[in-house]
């Protein structure tokens, strides 16, 4: 819980630990036995790394990390640039963990099985939590590299993952605050936005750019959004940040590879680092 005492923290933990029970499923709870068996160990705070993050887990001090299949719970992602990795370790003194990848509607994965990672980490006594991922800026003022922090988004796939949803938009407004601050006072390029949930895996055509555009829409991506949902139903408080690898230019040729991704969502770890200090109250 930013701007709070690790015992604020804790009685924050606990007191949700019955909303936490009743929505889980028994599998998050045995997966999570088999992460503490395996050397891992509990926190408060925790990321899920989109596309070309994963090296953020190498800067935690003595890590841990566990196979996502030897969980028993967690499937196997094919996205390039997921390592398919639960990570953890000491950010500061802060146990912090992390999710190195993720699975996406496009690999065929219904509702249900992209919410397991979340609920593991739920089990693990996550309560607050940062999702990243990699995405196509769509404002011609943009430039590859910044970070967008996520205010709201537009649900293009519309997958009943936001049926239990009480609130508007899954994103706290704290926490997006922290962030952009977080980001400015690492010296990082960030701005508030609006992201488009698309299915993939093919990146869009010039005529969907001209149409998210005209909806409002700052950044599109592929991931996210069944995660957020997820983790507010959970009691998680939920932050989201895109990292802007490519800015569309609908009227000029163009070409988007997943490599190229990956490099310059890379390239933005330093910003992607200091929102999850900052949130982890270090």
């Amino acid at each position: 819980m930013i701007f709070a005492s690790p015992q604020q923290r804790v009685a924050v933990a606990a007191a949700k630990t019955r909303t936490r029970e009743s929505t889980m499923r028994d599998g998050a709870a045995e997966a999570a036995k088999r992460v503490l068996a395996k050397g891992g160990r509990r926190g408060h705070t925790a990321a899920i790394l989109g596309t070309g993050l994963g090296g953020l887990a190498d800067r935690l001090e003595n890590r841990w990390e566990v196979a996502a299949v030897d969980t028993g719970w967690l499937p196997k992602s094919s996205a390039t640039g997921h390592a398919g990795k639960i990570v953890g370790g000491q950010l500061a003194g802060e146990d912090v963990i992390l999710l190195q990848g993720r699975v996406h509607v496009y690999e065929g994965f219904p509702a249900d099985v992209l919410a397991r990672g979340v609920e593991l980490l739920a089990a693990l006594g996550v309560t607050t939590l940062l999702v990243t991922n990699a995405s196509g800026g769509l404002r011609p003022d943009m430039r590859s590299g910044e970070l967008v922090v996520m205010t709201d988004h537009i649900d293009l796939v519309r997958g009943g993952w936001a049926k239990a949803a009480r609130e508007a938009t899954p994103y706290d407004p704290t926490l997006v605050d922290a962030a952009v601050a977080a980001t400015r006072r690492a010296g990082v390029v960030a701005r508030k936005g609006v992201y488009a949930y698309v299915k993939g895996p093919s990146y869009e055509t010039r005529a969907e750019y001209r149409m998210l555009r005209r909806l409002g829409v700052d950044v599109v991506g592929m991931s996210t959004v069944p995660e957020a949902w997820a983790a507010r139903a959970l009691g998680m408080r939920v932050v989201a940040v895109s990292v802007v690898t490519n800015v569309a230019r609908p009227d000029a040729p163009s070409r988007t590879d997943a490599e190229e991704v990956c490099e310059m969502a890379g390239e933005a770890a330093d910003g992607v680092w200091a929102i999850l200090r900052r949130i982890a109250g270090v």
